[in-house]
């Protein structure tokens, strides 16, 4: 007599693994390419900047679990949910870092400052926000603007940046040093021995509420916008996360982001059409 099974209850233990094995998000044979194509490892793999001062595109480490929190884990883990995937963050001490690793499939999708020397590695999307970059100056320096920098003395910029790159350009009678990591250089400003700093406005204003006498100039070395990358020759990559950034901005998920890091006063660059 021919028996029906109606229920996955009168399926065999090993069956039914297989069957929930087959339909994960990560390994069915019919997922969509573009999800494959976007996180080819079954991980959502994001890059992120860790540094000792939180901004709209460091994050910093949480001091009580060690974990990485911030404006950028909270986007990357939003883009590993609109997927359905795992998500792993990858960590570097830089931007240039960042773009230096995009040709050795370390990670799918990253946030960092627009940058024309970047566009060799990467390809750049829409921008979530409007970044600025400027001085922090040590204590007792009468550095008080911009125009002011450009003379005798050491200033320090992160190596590998867009800022450094624009910072080393703009100096004729100053000597610049760059550093692979931001503690090393705020221990150097601390400590008087560089005059001063070039980095985020945002992440500079962080630093200075630790370095006391330090003062940040309002006047902007340059001002870009934080976007969304991909690694090179990844089309399917680069446009969906070009309409993840959008639609982030659009339903407020940029914004979530920005006041639960602390920058409630800080604006969602406006959508790009």
């Amino acid at each position: 007599m021919k028996r029906n099974i109606s229920s996955t209850a009168a399926l065999s233990p090993v069956i039914l693994a297989l069957l929930i094995g087959f339909a994960s998000p990560v390994f069915a044979a019919d997922a969509p390419s573009s999800t494959r194509d976007i996180a080819p490892t079954g991980t959502l793999r994001v890059a992120i900047a860790v540094g000792p001062a939180a901004s709209t595109f460091w994050a910093t480490r949480d001091p009580a679990s060690g974990e990485a929190r911030g404006v950028t884990v909270e986007l990357a883990k939003a883009a590993a949910a609109r997927l359905h995937v795992p998500l792993r963050l990858v960590e570097y001490q830089n931007s240039g870092e960042i773009a230096a690793a995009a040709a050795k499939d370390a990670w799918d999708i990253s946030f960092m400052p627009a940058d024309a020397e970047r566009e060799k590695f990467v390809d750049q999307g829409p921008p979530y926000v409007v970044y600025e970059s400027t001085y922090l100056v040590r204590a007792g320096s009468d550095i008080k603007a911009l125009s002011e920098v450009d003379r005798r003395g050491i200033r320090g910029a992160i190596e590998g940046t867009a800022t450094s790159r624009t910072v080393a350009k703009s100096l004729q009678r100053a000597s610049l040093a760059t550093f692979p990591k931001p503690e090393a250089a705020a221990d150097l400003l601390g400590k008087g021995e560089l005059d001063a700093l070039a980095m985020g406005t945002e992440a500079l204003v962080d630093l200075a509420k630790g370095l006391p006498g330090t003062r940040v100039l309002d006047e902007p070395v340059q001002s870009t916008g934080v976007v969304v990358t991909v690694p090179k020759n990844r089309p399917a990559t680069r446009d969906w996360a070009a309409r993840f950034v959008e639609g982030a901005k659009a339903d407020g998920t940029v914004r979530r982001a920005f006041d639960s890091a602390g920058f409630a006063a800080v604006a969602v660059a406006p959508a790009q059409k």
